[in-house]
């Protein structure tokens, strides 16, 4: 497999945790966001909407994209162990979860987005860095709201087994921590999951800052 990511993107952790937690292997393929390779027409070819991650399969085929639905693969074609639960309920609970940090926290603070802000609506750095920190906790704040209240939550976002759900929590808390300096104090439910999913190596092992490419920079 041959997974194409960048050491900065949290949609690329989510991936590089699955596969560590399934004990899968990618050839790594690096796609600077920051200097707008995601924008260059080989790259367009892999991926149209221009975003990483992006995974190619062994047999071929089309790359597969969108973090979810490739953790979604991957734990449907390596079963052990499973990322979802079993009852309908439990697996509604962990995509909405993962859905929150996923598609309504993580896309408003993407470099195509803080690009827009800056260059089309010429908000300073200060003001940018406002909307970030805002969009990255009130997506934690949300899922705060449901760990701290529903008695499904157990060690872990889902019970006590690792689920997709605890996958997205932590790149979202890593976005608030490394990247945006947020106070995350509010969300205790939230940091004390995050920190039993980085005692995991396939967490700690995944971190952006820990990726090759990352020496320095935030």
């Amino acid at each position: 497999m041959k997974l194409y990511g960048f050491w900065r993107s949290l949609a690329t952790y989510r991936v590089r945790v699955a596969m560590g937690l399934k004990n899968l292997k990618a050839e790594d393929i690096s796609i600077d966001l920051l200097k707008g390779k995601q924008n260059t027409d080989d790259y367009l070819a892999v991926n149209p909407q221009g975003v990483v991650p992006a995974l190619i399969l062994d047999e071929g085929g089309p790359p597969l994209f969108q973090s979810l639905a490739i953790i979604e693969y991957l734990d449907e074609s390596h079963p052990q162990p499973a990322l979802l639960p079993k009852d309908p309920r439990g697996r509604a609970r962990v995509r909405g979860l993962s859905l929150i940090a996923a598609a309504d926290g993580h896309p408003l603070i993407t470099p195509r987005i803080r690009t827009y802000l800056e260059k089309e609506m010429r908000q300073d750095e200060a003001a940018r860095n406002r909307w970030l920190a805002h969009w990255t906790m009130r997506a934690l704040e949300a899922i705060e709201g449901h760990l701290g209240r529903e008695k499904e939550t157990g060690r872990f976002c889902h019970g006590n087994e690792l689920t997709m759900a605890d996958i997205c929590v932590a790149s979202q808390v890593i976005g608030a921590l490394a990247y945006f300096n947020c106070d995350t104090s509010g969300v205790p439910t939230v940091m004390r999951i995050y920190n039993q999913c980085m005692e995991n190596e396939a967490f700690s092992r995944a971190h952006p800052l820990k990726q090759q490419g990352a020496g320095g920079h935030h």
